[in-house]
Protein backbone atom coordinates (compact mmCIF):
# COMPACT_ATOMS: atom_id res chain seq x y z
CA UNK A 1 0.00 0.00 0.00
CA UNK A 2 1.52 3.30 -1.11
CA UNK A 3 1.48 6.39 1.06
CA UNK A 4 -1.08 9.01 -0.12
CA UNK A 5 1.60 11.73 -0.09
CA UNK A 6 3.77 9.97 -2.67
CA UNK A 7 4.17 12.42 -5.56
CA UNK A 8 2.93 11.54 -9.00
CA UNK A 9 6.46 11.54 -10.34
CA UNK A 10 8.17 8.58 -8.67
CA UNK A 11 11.86 8.26 -9.30
CA UNK A 12 13.41 4.83 -9.69
CA UNK A 13 16.98 4.31 -8.48
CA UNK A 14 19.34 2.04 -10.37
CA UNK A 15 20.49 -1.16 -8.63
CA UNK A 16 24.12 -0.17 -8.33
CA UNK A 17 23.68 3.54 -7.63
CA UNK A 18 26.80 4.99 -6.08
CA UNK A 19 26.62 8.67 -7.18
CA UNK A 20 24.68 11.29 -5.24
CA UNK A 21 21.60 12.91 -6.71
CA UNK A 22 19.67 15.90 -5.42
CA UNK A 23 16.09 17.05 -5.64
CA UNK A 24 13.81 19.72 -4.21
CA UNK A 25 10.77 19.43 -1.97
CA UNK A 26 8.57 21.67 0.07
CA UNK A 27 8.31 21.55 3.86
CA UNK A 28 5.13 19.43 3.87
CA UNK A 29 6.08 17.23 0.92
CA UNK A 30 7.24 13.61 0.91
CA UNK A 31 9.44 12.26 -1.85
CA UNK A 32 9.62 8.50 -2.48
CA UNK A 33 11.82 6.26 -4.57
CA UNK A 34 11.15 2.70 -5.70
CA UNK A 35 14.00 0.25 -5.50
CA UNK A 36 13.71 -3.40 -6.54
CA UNK A 37 15.85 -5.53 -4.22
CA UNK A 38 16.68 -9.22 -3.84
CA UNK A 39 16.18 -10.94 -0.50
CA UNK A 40 18.66 -10.13 2.31
CA UNK A 41 20.29 -7.22 0.49
CA UNK A 42 22.01 -4.48 2.48
CA UNK A 43 21.13 -0.91 1.49
CA UNK A 44 22.89 2.15 2.88
CA UNK A 45 21.76 5.71 2.34
CA UNK A 46 23.30 9.09 3.11
CA UNK A 47 21.27 12.30 2.88
CA UNK A 48 22.00 16.00 3.40
CA UNK A 49 19.26 18.63 3.45
CA UNK A 50 19.69 22.39 2.94
CA UNK A 51 16.98 24.99 3.54
CA UNK A 52 16.40 28.06 1.36
CA UNK A 53 17.30 31.33 3.07
CA UNK A 54 15.57 34.42 1.77
CA UNK A 55 18.06 36.60 3.60
CA UNK A 56 21.11 34.99 2.05
CA UNK A 57 19.41 33.96 -1.19
CA UNK A 58 21.02 30.56 -0.91
CA UNK A 59 20.45 27.08 0.46
CA UNK A 60 22.00 26.78 3.93
CA UNK A 61 22.19 24.23 6.71
CA UNK A 62 19.54 24.61 9.43
CA UNK A 63 20.08 22.83 12.74
CA UNK A 64 16.32 22.71 13.35
CA UNK A 65 15.69 20.89 10.09
CA UNK A 66 15.20 17.14 10.47
CA UNK A 67 14.59 14.35 7.98
CA UNK A 68 12.13 11.48 8.31
CA UNK A 69 13.08 8.26 6.53
CA UNK A 70 10.56 5.50 5.93
CA UNK A 71 11.20 2.31 3.99
CA UNK A 72 8.27 0.07 3.12
CA UNK A 73 7.95 -3.21 1.24
CA UNK A 74 5.52 -2.38 -1.55
CA UNK A 75 3.99 -5.85 -1.91
CA UNK A 76 3.44 -6.60 1.78
CA UNK A 77 3.14 -3.06 3.19
CA UNK A 78 5.63 -3.96 5.93
CA UNK A 79 7.60 -1.01 7.34
CA UNK A 80 11.28 -1.90 7.26
CA UNK A 81 12.66 1.45 8.49
CA UNK A 82 10.95 4.41 10.15
CA UNK A 83 13.37 6.88 11.65
CA UNK A 84 14.00 10.57 12.19
CA UNK A 85 17.43 12.09 11.85
CA UNK A 86 19.24 15.42 11.54
CA UNK A 87 19.57 17.33 8.32
CA UNK A 88 22.74 15.36 7.55
CA UNK A 89 22.52 11.66 8.37
CA UNK A 90 22.54 8.04 7.28
CA UNK A 91 20.20 5.08 7.27
CA UNK A 92 20.76 1.38 6.67
CA UNK A 93 18.39 -1.52 6.20
CA UNK A 94 18.29 -5.10 4.92
CA UNK A 95 15.53 -6.29 2.61
CA UNK A 96 13.53 -9.15 4.15
CA UNK A 97 11.84 -10.21 0.91
CA UNK A 98 12.62 -9.68 -2.74
CA UNK A 99 10.58 -7.09 -4.62
CA UNK A 100 9.96 -3.35 -4.79
CA UNK A 101 10.83 -1.22 -1.75
CA UNK A 102 9.58 2.33 -1.27
CA UNK A 103 12.17 4.69 0.24
CA UNK A 104 10.46 7.91 1.36
CA UNK A 105 12.00 11.08 2.77
CA UNK A 106 10.25 14.11 4.27
CA UNK A 107 11.07 16.98 6.62
CA UNK A 108 10.00 17.51 10.21
CA UNK A 109 8.14 20.66 9.13
CA UNK A 110 4.41 19.84 9.26
CA UNK A 111 2.77 23.21 8.60
CA UNK A 112 0.71 23.21 5.39
CA UNK A 113 1.16 26.95 5.10
CA UNK A 114 4.95 26.86 5.28
CA UNK A 115 6.72 28.10 2.15
CA UNK A 116 10.07 26.57 3.07
CA UNK A 117 11.93 24.97 0.18
CA UNK A 118 14.44 22.18 0.75
CA UNK A 119 17.27 20.93 -1.44
CA UNK A 120 18.02 17.34 -0.47
CA UNK A 121 21.08 15.41 -1.55
CA UNK A 122 20.74 11.63 -1.49
CA UNK A 123 23.26 8.88 -2.03
CA UNK A 124 22.00 5.29 -1.93
CA UNK A 125 24.33 2.30 -2.23
CA UNK A 126 22.89 -1.16 -2.73
CA UNK A 127 25.30 -3.70 -1.35
CA UNK A 128 25.77 -7.39 -1.95
CA UNK A 129 23.23 -9.97 -0.91
CA UNK A 130 24.05 -11.42 2.47
CA UNK A 131 24.92 -15.09 2.44
CA UNK A 132 22.60 -17.27 4.48
CA UNK A 133 23.84 -19.27 7.45
CA UNK A 134 23.20 -22.49 5.55
CA UNK A 135 25.31 -21.22 2.66
CA UNK A 136 28.05 -20.23 5.09
CA UNK A 137 28.05 -23.70 6.67
CA UNK A 138 28.16 -25.35 3.26
CA UNK A 139 31.02 -23.07 2.23
CA UNK A 140 32.93 -23.86 5.43
CA UNK A 141 32.36 -27.60 4.93
CA UNK A 142 33.59 -27.33 1.35
CA UNK A 143 36.68 -25.42 2.46
CA UNK A 144 37.36 -27.97 5.21
CA UNK A 145 37.09 -30.80 2.68
CA UNK A 146 39.51 -29.03 0.34
CA UNK A 147 41.93 -28.47 3.22
CA UNK A 148 41.76 -32.16 4.16
CA UNK A 149 42.44 -33.14 0.55
CA UNK A 150 45.35 -30.71 0.42
CA UNK A 151 46.79 -32.08 3.67
CA UNK A 152 46.48 -35.64 2.30
CA UNK A 153 48.31 -34.64 -0.88
CA UNK A 154 51.04 -32.95 1.16
CA UNK A 155 51.39 -36.11 3.26
CA UNK A 156 51.70 -38.21 0.09
CA UNK A 157 54.36 -35.84 -1.23
CA UNK A 158 56.24 -36.04 2.07
CA UNK A 159 56.19 -39.86 1.99
CA UNK A 160 57.37 -39.86 -1.63
CA UNK A 161 60.22 -37.49 -0.76
CA UNK A 162 61.20 -39.70 2.19
CA UNK A 163 61.18 -42.77 -0.07
CA UNK A 164 63.34 -40.98 -2.65
CA UNK A 165 65.81 -39.97 0.07
CA UNK A 166 66.01 -43.56 1.28
CA UNK A 167 66.58 -44.85 -2.25
CA UNK A 168 69.23 -42.20 -2.81
CA UNK A 169 70.99 -43.30 0.39
CA UNK A 170 70.86 -46.95 -0.74
CA UNK A 171 72.30 -46.06 -4.14
CA UNK A 172 75.04 -44.00 -2.50
CA UNK A 173 76.00 -46.86 -0.18
CA UNK A 174 75.98 -49.33 -3.10
CA UNK A 175 78.12 -46.96 -5.18
CA UNK A 176 80.62 -46.48 -2.35
CA UNK A 177 80.81 -50.27 -1.79
CA UNK A 178 81.33 -50.84 -5.53
CA UNK A 179 84.08 -48.22 -5.68
CA UNK A 180 85.76 -49.75 -2.64
CA UNK A 181 85.76 -53.22 -4.22
CA UNK A 182 87.07 -51.77 -7.49
CA UNK A 183 90.01 -50.18 -5.61
CA UNK A 184 90.87 -53.43 -3.87
CA UNK A 185 90.59 -55.34 -7.15
CA UNK A 186 92.96 -52.87 -8.83
CA UNK A 187 95.46 -53.23 -5.99
CA UNK A 188 95.33 -57.04 -6.28
CA UNK A 189 95.89 -56.76 -10.03
CA UNK A 190 98.91 -54.51 -9.47
CA UNK A 191 100.39 -56.98 -6.93
CA UNK A 192 99.85 -59.91 -9.30
CA UNK A 193 101.35 -57.96 -12.18
CA UNK A 194 104.41 -56.96 -10.15
CA UNK A 195 104.85 -60.57 -8.95
CA UNK A 196 104.55 -61.89 -12.50
CA UNK A 197 107.14 -59.40 -13.79
CA UNK A 198 109.53 -60.31 -10.98
CA UNK A 199 109.14 -64.04 -11.70
CA UNK A 200 109.72 -63.50 -15.43
CA UNK A 201 112.82 -61.39 -14.81
CA UNK A 202 114.23 -64.04 -12.49
CA UNK A 203 113.50 -66.77 -15.01
CA UNK A 204 115.17 -64.84 -17.82
CA UNK A 205 118.20 -64.14 -15.66
CA UNK A 206 118.68 -67.85 -14.92
CA UNK A 207 118.19 -68.66 -18.58
CA UNK A 208 120.96 -66.32 -19.70
CA UNK A 209 123.28 -67.49 -16.93
CA UNK A 210 122.83 -71.11 -18.04
CA UNK A 211 123.64 -70.12 -21.65
CA UNK A 212 126.82 -68.37 -20.61
CA UNK A 213 128.04 -71.35 -18.61
CA UNK A 214 127.79 -73.57 -21.68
Amino acid sequence: MRHPLIPLCVLSLSFALANALHFYLDANEKRCFIEELPTDTVVEGHYRALEWSEAQQNYIKDEELGIHVEVEEVDTGEIVVKTKGPSDGRFTFTSHDSGDHSICLSTNYTSWFSSTHIRLYLDIVVGKTKASAEHDRAHVSEMASKIRDLNQKLEDIRREQQYQREREADYRNLSEATNSRAVWYSMVQIVVLVGTCAWQLRHLKRFFEDRQMR
